[in-house]
């Protein structure tokens, strides 16, 4: 398959787009009509506590389904009325505002806050600045947007430095998956979660001791280095692998993100995913028992309480741990995890703190398979067939703690400062990519002692201010950002061992001591100072987004033997970007954004004649067009877009930045109630991903590693009309044929996995039940499920069962 040149395909768009612009508006005014009938004749079973009013809207909007807008100066200081009961929607809003002076206005799915006329006019003040009216929760560390209709995908997301930004604002391709989108699917990890997206694929087998994913084609992790953001932060998150139990949004911003949320740690340009930590902002208290093939147990438990005479502390504790063998032949898992998130709030002031901890032990740890001397790639054996023996073993021990801080100088005015900390420590005997060697499935490793010590920092701290001049409304974020990573390293070699992925050859456990000294690897130091503008025009119908981040990247390297500086890698560059949305309608936005990544450049190999020299940072370049329309109960968005990110190679002898890679795409992604008891989400991304240059002239025009030209995904939920509380789930992907080399010769087949499950929810003791059943890879399929950005190769998960019990105290 091969796409028109962007050009030609981006004005074809725009053209058909304005064709269609009449119905778009005649759709726009049925769609707002029914939305104000249903919400006045919505009712809602509501059980809010008195608490600080910014939370009780926060959660009356959630359970409403409704967009909240308001000025934040409105909220600060202020309680709501508690609540309890079922209520109308126009006589629960008017009680949680009662005496507070605010009255709220449902429009078209969204509900603002105002403050209620005074009886007479107040005098003019011309010196005073016009309040800009922004999204709630936009300058809210502890804030997140609402559900949207479905409840498995978010109404906004947070852009980094943006800030809390609607979908139909985002001048970028974003989804933001619920907390119950992933208790629903029962996934345990990040990687899993996301695999439901048409533009991420998650390429290692559960089981191994890493995750790695693509977004648009291009890999998101490699090496030592956290790639995921927590809470818009680099250096928080676990480095190796994220549990899902802590999380409230699963937030993935397609595209370079450079100036969003700053270079990520590696320098992944395909995207940005982040994570928004469970906080207080429910009353909660869910024990979840679940059980996994084989005899994998799992228990967690979820308590979230606010305290004091305004309820301005909050307190979310979450808590789980697992054990037992896995489906993986001779594979066992052990691990907890504690999450704490603590978040203070009075009239000016906010404050969160999250402390993190999470353990792993696995046992007959999964690894991806590297391709050696091959002319083909053989068929994938059952992912039931474990290629590591029973006596290789991953331990990662993870810590973290982040503290924001936000203080409102005045009403247009914000201060910021976040700081935080995180340590992996981590001992395995593996090998960290076993051979494959021949058709027949033959394999060679060499198991090793590994040590790995990553410590992270990061501190940032700026401004956002609010205001508006000559009738153009502005926000405007300075920011000045510090990332430091210290990574220490040490393998102690075994004997080496022969295998087969068909039919595994057990071997006799390696005596292999752990390393006495772990020399430092390398010391990273990323500095950036970011300026983003968002200008509002003609009535807000026109926003656009103009940002530069300044960043200064060095990095020392060390001789692993004796210690001394290797080299020295100090560069500077600036990465701007640029974001246009246009309000076509209430419920139509058209948006385009240019926006830069940025990569640390290569440092020449020793088998090159310039060994030791350090390439200049290179820089990724986004071109995206789109359009997101809402259909109050339903979005569907369509993008156009074009990532080329430069490479280094052999020239000669002499390492250059001579490569390229440049992947045009087309992604198709709905998701919302289709119909009453209706849930769907999914879509396509059709990519042309091509080496553009590259030192060897028989790659260009060749497909990159890992890159599939076809991914699909639907996702189904049906409410069974005959017993209320159950639903039956079904998920659906399809990833088309990929390579495992450059060349092109190692081609992995395209596969495609069907999940089928159910959700019962009842009341047991007077307590809400949600009983839980899933089964992955229904069909048992063995496909080679993915390639890492190095050329190993995965099967897939093979089928798996999975069955939960939650009960809410």
């Amino acid at each position: 398959m091969s796409l028109a040149p962007a050009s030609s395909v981006f004005s074809s768009a725009s053209s058909t787009l304005r064709r269609r612009s009449a119905l778009a508006r005649a759709c726009a005014a049925l769609s707002l009509g029914l939305q104000l009938q249903l919400a006045a004749a919505q009712s809602l079973s509501l059980e809010l506590p008195a608490q600080p009013l910014a939370t009780a809207l926060s959660q009356f909007a959630r359970q409403a389904g409704l967009q909240l807008t308001y000025a934040s100066e409105l909220v600060q200081g202020r309680q709501s009325q508690a609540l309890s009961g079922r209520y109308e929607l126009q006589q629960g809003l008017a009680q949680l505002l009662q005496g507070s002076g605010l009255q709220g206005r449902i429009t078209g799915g969204t509900l603002t806050l105002e403050r209620i006329p005074a009886p007479a006019p107040a005098p003019a003040q011309d010196h005073t600045l016009p309040v800009v009216t922004v999204s709630a929760g936009d300058q809210y560390v502890n804030l997140l947007p609402a559900p949207y209709a479905g409840g498995q995908v978010a109404k906004g997301v947070r852009l980094g430095v943006l800030g809390n930004t609607s979908n139909m604002d985002a001048p970028f391709s974003t989804t933001s998956y619920t907390a119950q989108a992933v208790r629903d699917q029962q996934a345990s990890t990040i990687a899993e979660a996301v695999n439901r997206d048409p533009s991420v694929r998650y390429t290692v087998l559960p089981g191994g001791n890493v995750d790695n994913l693509y977004i648009r084609g291009f890999p998101i992790w490699e090496g030592n280095s956290g790639e995921i953001a927590f809470d818009g932060i680099y250096g928080i998150a676990p480095n190796y692998r994220v549990r899902t139990e802590y999380v409230d949004r699963i937030e993935v911003i397609k595209g370079p993100g450079a100036l969003l949320f700053g270079m990520s740690p590696n320098g992944s340009v395909g995207g940005v995913i982040n994570i928004a930590p469970k906080r207080a902002n429910e009353e909660v208290a869910r024990l979840t028992v679940g059980h996994s093939s084989d005899s994998l147990w799992n228990s967690h438990a979820d308590v979230g309480r606010r305290f004091g005479d305004e309820g301005q502390y909050g307190i979310r504790i979450n808590a789980s741990k697992y054990q037992g063998d896995t489906v993986v032949d001779h594979q066992r898992s052990n691990g907890h995890v504690l999450a704490l998130a603590l978040d203070y709030e009075v009239a000016q002031f906010r404050a969160t703190l999250d402390i993190l901890s999470q353990d792993e032990r696995i046992d007959g740890v999964g690894r991806p398979i590297m391709p050696s001397g091959l002319s083909a790639l053989p068929a994938a054996p059952s992912g039931k067939r474990n290629a590591s023996q029973a006596w290789e073993w991953s331990d990662n021990r993870e810590r973290a703690v982040l503290l924001r801080t936000e203080f409102d100088v005045t009403e247009q005015l914000t201060v910021f400062a976040n700081v935080g900390q995180s340590r992996a420590d981590v001992d395995r005997l593996y090998d960290s990519a076993p051979r494959l060697t021949s058709a027949s499935g033959a394999t060679s490793s060499t198991p090793t002692y590994a040590v790995f010590d990553v410590d992270r920092s990061t501190i940032d701290a700026g401004l956002r201010s609010r205001f508006a001049l000559a009738g153009v409304k502005h926000s405007v974020t300075l920011q000045l950002a510090s990332y430091r990573e210290e990574f220490h390293r040490a393998l102690q070699a075994g004997s080496s061992i022969q295998s087969n992925i068909y039919a595994p050859i057990a071997h006799s456990p390696q005596t292999i001591a752990r390393p006495s000294d772990i020399p430092r690897i390398h010391d990273n130091r990323n500095t950036s100072l970011a300026l983003v503008d968002t200008l509002a025009l003609l009535d807000d119908r026109l926003q656009l987004s103009l940002g530069l981040r300044h960043q200064m990247i060095k990095s020392t390297n060390f001789n692993a033997v004796s210690g001394a500086t290797a080299n020295v890698y100090d560069e500077r560059v600036t990465t701007p970007a640029l974001g246009v949305v246009w309000r076509q309608a209430p419920n139509w936005s058209l948006y385009a954004n240019y926006i830069e990544g940025l990569s640390k450049g290569d440092i020449a190999p020793p088998s090159a004649s310039n060994y030791g020299e350090v390439l200049r940072p290179y820089k990724s370049r986004q071109y995206e067009i789109g359009s997101k329309y809402d259909l109050g109960s339903f979005m569907a968005t369509a993008a156009l877009f074009s990532i080329e990110k430069p490479s280094g190679g052999l020239n000669q002898g002499v390492y250059q930045s001579n490569g390229e890679q440049r992947n045009l795409g087309m992604e198709l992604y709905a998701y919302g109630e289709a119909a009453k008891g209706l849930r769907l989400l999914g879509g396509l991304t059709v990519l042309k991903p091509e080496i553009t240059r590259a030192a060897t002239a028989a790659l260009v025009g060749n497909r990159p590693i890992g890159t599939s030209r076809l991914l699909a995904n639907v996702g189904v939920e049906w409410d069974v009309p005959a017993l209320q509380g159950l639903s039956l789930i079904g998920d659906l992907a399809y990833t088309g044929a990929q390579f495992a080399d450059q060349a092109n010769q190692l081609r992995i087949p395209a596969w495609t996995r069907a999940d089928l499950g159910l959700r019962y929810t009842t009341r047991i003791a007077d307590r809400k039940t949600t009983l839980r059943a899933t089964v992955q890879n229904l069909a048992n399929r063995n496909a080679w499920a993915g390639v890492t950005s190095w050329g190993a190769v995965s099967p897939m998960v093979p089928r798996t069962f999975v069955v939960s019990a939650s009960v809410d105290f």
